[in-house]
């Protein structure tokens, strides 16, 4: 028999919370303020990693969600990769990725991923999906392939995986996990209340439970989870939630800011000023996360490379002891 994650009430880590909250925000900001401005990248920068993938037939996150970490990433030649597809069987309200139903999976593109990886000599290589609702495995069989490749290919690169939930199939997530990647990330995106809003077809516990799952499973596997921050939360709301990720066993957590990708997705809310950002970032660091990115331009897999320092120190620290 298949078992699932069981969704219940998530337990709770105590902490202390900013007094002096707002509450819930409805007026919609739509004035871009002035920090939210990115250089564009030349073509140049971004020319070797653009052919890379097309020869290859491969796709990229970076591209499909609107990334606004593109150029950057791409002109140092990073790129966070894609696979099973640019078709995603779920539709949340705050994603670019085109929904609909997915081909039929490419037996040869794990592969392709690790000789990419390798090609541009990536030292922390992410790699992350479209929800496959409709295949029986959720696409695990494939994650495990790609990370298995990059493990051969690219022996002293961290792999960092960035999962569906596979909704919420043990077996499927142990899949991945008996695969070892370095970092096992799935994003928990949003506050409870605003999950029925953002994240129609997804749990708020089954998000924390799969986490959680996955560091009992194999507690030599990092965690890492991420959230935007704009459709409308109170402070209240993130620090609650960055308590429920600690109290489920995340080691990493980003902050980043919802950027509306087009008129037919959630508008939103509020703009969250840097100081704000900076603040989430101190409260998540005394909560005793390992690695706290909070800014308007984080995303999943940016600073990928700090963190990844971050793991190399940690990991040197326990092979001495």
């Amino acid at each position: 028999m298949t078992e699932l994650i069981q969704i219940g009430t998530p337990p709770q880590a105590q902490f202390s919370t900013p007094t002096g909250d707002p509450g819930p925000r409805t007026a919609v900001n739509r004035r871009l303020p002035e920090w939210l401005t990115i250089r564009l990248p030349r073509s140049r920068d971004t020319e070797e990693v653009t052919n890379l993938m097309r020869s290859a037939g491969l796709v990229t996150v970076c591209e499909e969600a609107r990334c606004p970490n593109l150029g950057e990433c791409w002109s140092k030649k990073t790129a966070t990769f894609m696979i099973m597809g640019d078709t995603c069987t779920r539709s949340c309200r705050f994603c670019a990725v085109k929904t609909g139903k997915g081909g039929p999976l490419d037996p040869t593109e794990p592969r392709k991923v690790a000789e990419s990886a390798a090609a541009l000599g990536l030292r922390h290589t992410v790699v992350t999906s479209v929800n496959r609702d409709e295949l029986p495995d959720g696409g695990s069989r494939h994650f495990a392939a790609t990370i298995y490749w990059l493990k051969k290919l690219l022996p002293d690169t961290i792999v960092e995986v960035l999962t569906p939930d596979f909704l919420g199939n043990k077996e499927n997530i142990q899949i991945v996990v008996d695969a070892k990647p370095h970092v096992f990330n799935h994003n928990i995106e949003t506050v409870s209340r605003l999950y029925r809003k953002v994240r129609p077809q997804a749990r708020y516990a089954r998000t924390l439970q799969l986490l959680q799952y996955v560091k009992q499973a194999d507690p030599e596997i990092y965690t890492k989870s991420g959230f935007m921050v704009g459709f409308g939360e109170t402070k209240d709301e993130v620090v609650e939630l960055l308590q429920d990720l600690k109290a489920h066993n995340v080691d990493a957590v980003t902050i980043g800011q919802y950027l509306k990708p087009g008129k037919n997705y959630l508008d939103v809310v509020e703009y969250v000023h840097p100081d704000v950002f900076a603040e989430y970032k101190e409260i998540g660091e005394a909560m005793g996360f390992m690695f706290v990115a909070s800014g308007p331009f984080i995303r999943s897999s940016y600073n990928a490379k700090e963190f990844s320092d971050r793991f190399l120190a940690l990991r040197q620290a326990r092979a001495e002891n």
